[in-house]
This record gives C-alpha cells, sequence and structure tokens, in this order.
C-alpha cells in the first residue's frame, strides 16, 4: 500500500485516507503540516487493483460511508470530514 508519510515536529499517530482531487482533503492536510504533525495518509483513488481492495477494505471498517477525508488518530478516534475543530482539540 503506498501510504506517505509526512514528518512533523509533533509526533502522533495519525492515518489520513484521501482522494488526490479532494479539496477537504487538502485542507486537512495543509492543517497538519501548518501544526507540525506528523501522519501518514494515502489516496485511495490512487491505489489499484487488489492493493485498493485492501485500502478500502480498512477505511470501510473505520468508516463504513467511505467518505473523504477519514482521520484515524490512534486511540481509536475516527474524525470523517474536515472538522478543524475536532482536529485541532484532538492533535492541535
Amino acid at each position: 500500500m503506498p501510504v506517505k508519510n509526512v514528518p512533523g515536529d509533533k509526533k502522533a499517530k495519525i492515518m489520513l485516507y484521501a482522494l488526490s482531487t479532494c479539496g477537504w482533503c487538502r485542507k486537512v492536510k495543509t492543517l497538519l503540516n501548518e501544526l507540525g504533525i506528523q501522519y501518514d495518509y494515502i489516496d485511495v483513488d490512487l491505489t489499484e487493483g487488489d492493493e485498493r481492495e485492501t485500502v478500502v477494505a480498512e477505511l470501510t471498517r473505520v468508516n463504513p460511508r467511505r467518505s473523504f477525508p477519514t482521520i484515524v488518530i490512534d486511540d481509536g478516534e475516527v474524525i470523517v470530514g474536515f472538522d478543524k475543530d475536532r482536529i485541532l482539540e484532538i492533535v492541535g
């Protein structure tokens, strides 16, 4: 799975499921970058075949609606959509 890591000064266990064409997904990435948060992400639309099936299965487990962006935080917290206040509350 082509998971990309974005380094940051603040260590956090964050996985972002995104689409490469999604404006809200870009907003989440920008916010995390501005906060200096380390995170992993995958652009689901850029995966193919078995890899896509695996990623979509993982996404469905945490967000059955399979909407984007979906942010999974280590403690089991899931944020769906660009909820700036909630993101700041948890990782900011």
